[in-house]
């Protein structure tokens, strides 16, 4: 369960390393716009259900290891991560998930609960073109029980991310 301490105490629900990067870019009117559950939204199919939106529309931020660096992805929620395109797009030789402590290591927030930024440390960030497809995507605000819209340019602008084509392909 979250804590008090969890959130932010500016009412938000929002974690408060992720409300003060917010406010640290002048995103104020996301932090005013961020959605508390009282269930947790750990995966992407309960943040949809919770929000009321297309299951695409849910942005999923994933760590993972390439070279043992880590490195996030943004994804759509629908889609899964192939991680040999990321390790093609990035020249890495090996490329896997990140251990549970290691995400919170690098980012400062549990899985589940990660933002697309606002993190602890500064990692290389992919986001898949597939979050483009939306007028506006919803992803965690650094805890289970909250989420926040954002344009998917607004989002991968802030995240500094590079746009990429790194979702499994359908057969």
């Amino acid at each position: 369960m979250t804590t008090e301490a969890d959130t932010d105490a500016g009412g938000s629900g929002a974690h408060p390393r992720f409300a003060e990067a917010l406010r640290g870019l002048g995103l104020d009117d996301l932090l005013a716009r961020t959605r508390r559950f009282p269930e947790a939204t750990r995966t992407a199919a309960e943040a949809a259900a919770a929000v009321g939106c297309e299951l695409s529309q849910i942005c999923k931020s994933l760590i993972f290891a390439a070279d043992q660096e880590p490195v996030l992805v943004l994804m759509d929620g629908a889609s899964r991560v192939d991680v040999e395109r990321v390790r093609e797009e990035l020249g890495a030789g090996k490329v896997t998930r990140a251990r549970a402590d290691v995400v919170r290591e690098t980012t400062g927030y549990a899985i589940g609960g990660v933002p697309p930024f606002g993190h602890r440390t500064r990692t290389r960030v992919l986001a898949d073109r597939s979050l483009l497809a939306h007028d506006v995507v919803w992803a965690a605000a650094g805890t289970p029980y909250t989420v926040f819209p954002i344009a998917p340019r607004d989002l991968v602008a802030h995240a500094g991310a590079t746009l990429a084509d790194v979702r499994e392909r359908t057969a």
